[in-house]
């Protein structure tokens, strides 16, 4: 299958390739796709080098799907071209999420929406996909009501710039090094914590919390589950944590909760207290699984379960998902 990946020279881009390999997707074709002064260098897939091609020269290549990671304005431009042309773009960016016309998929929550005349579609922020995965079986046997979730986000979430600002921070804090670094943010990260992720709007929350609070809803299906968010950036690597409230319509038994999330496609139950077993992002990192634990009742108020979630949000919150909507496009034959 003639595969092309826009935006192949970045973060999440990197990360798609190096999971089309490791998932064994049949890429008979690559088809690196970065901005103009990308064109002509090389990525490595498989082993072998590939050359960046432009837009153009993808679109005329015809690929089966285009995965794209390179921002909402460049989706916004170029994912209709790719469509036009019958190629199946799966794109990363918040572009196209709310747009009800396009559907936005998580394969372990409702990849059956999906379908061969879908060829814009979107992937979800990194940090709703994780919460909806855990999420979804609880809601199909309890009826969520309400979510209240505080995230604990990654600096790879931001891209390298991040990435550099708090190595940089931290170099210069051990060893008092003169080096410049890049700012990602206003604030220090490393040692720190921001409770901002993207800019601010007029109701006080940020894109990001807003991003939750919506895509949830379209994602489960739902637009009864009421959510509210807190989103933070912390000096970590490796995959965003979340603590998150949840109020069910009816009452639960924690052991059958155990017991739905140890059979939930794409969920890893580590939930062992008396042994201090619990998801971190350390052992989530490279990982594609959701990992759930701390299950405890709400003891203020009925039909309430307390619970973390942790996952890769460079891996299933973006690169992983995207290959999961492929698989599931090409198993259901709507690639060709």
């Amino acid at each position: 299958m003639k595969v092309a990946v826009v935006g192949a020279t970045g973060l999440v881009g990197t990360k798609m390739l190096q999971v089309l390999a490791e998932r064994n997707f049949p890429v008979t074709e690559l088809l690196p796709v970065a901005s103009e002064k990308s064109v002509g260098k090389e990525v490595e897939f498989k082993g072998k080098k590939f050359k960046v091609v432009s837009m153009t020269d993808a679109i005329a290549a015809k690929p089966a799907v285009a995965l794209f990671s390179a921002g909402g304005s460049t989706s916004l431009e170029w994912a209709p071209k790719f469509a036009e042309a019958g190629i199946t773009v799966i794109d990363n960016s918040s572009a196209w999420r709310m747009d009800p016309s396009k559907k936005l998929v998580v394969p372990e929550v409702n990849a059956d929406v999906l379908t061969a005349a879908d060829k814009i579609i979107a992937n979800p922020n990194c940090s709703t996909i994780q919460m909806v995965v855990a999420l979804q079986p609880l809601h199909k046997k309890y009826n969520i009501t309400r979510v209240v979730v505080s995230t604990y986000q990654s600096v790879t979430g931001t891209g390298k710039k991040a990435v550099d600002q708090m190595m940089g921070e931290r170099l210069k804090a051990v060893k008092d090094a003169k080096d410049e670094y890049p700012m990602a943010y206003k604030y220090p990260i490393d040692l720190n914590v921001i409770p901002q992720i993207d800019v601010f709007l007029d109701n006080g929350y940020t894109k990001e919390e807003m991003k939750m609070v919506n895509e949830t809803k379209k994602i489960m299906g739902d637009d009864s589950i009421r959510v509210t968010a807190t989103t933070v950036r912390i000096p970590v690597m490796g995959g965003h944590s979340e603590s998150v409230n949840v109020e069910f319509n009816k009452d639960y038994e924690l052991g059958e909760v155990k017991s739905l999330l140890q059979s939930a496609p794409g969920v890893v139950l580590v939930d062992e207290p008396a042994t201090q077993q619990y998801p971190m992002p350390m052992d989530a990192h490279e990982k594609d699984e959701v990992f759930v634990g701390r299950l405890r009742r709400d003891e203020t108020q009925p039909n309430t379960l307390n619970m973390w979630i942790v996952s890769d949000n460079l891996r299933k919150g973006a690169a992983t998902n995207a290959v999961q909507i492929a698989e599931y496009l090409m198993s259901k034959g709507l690639l060709k």
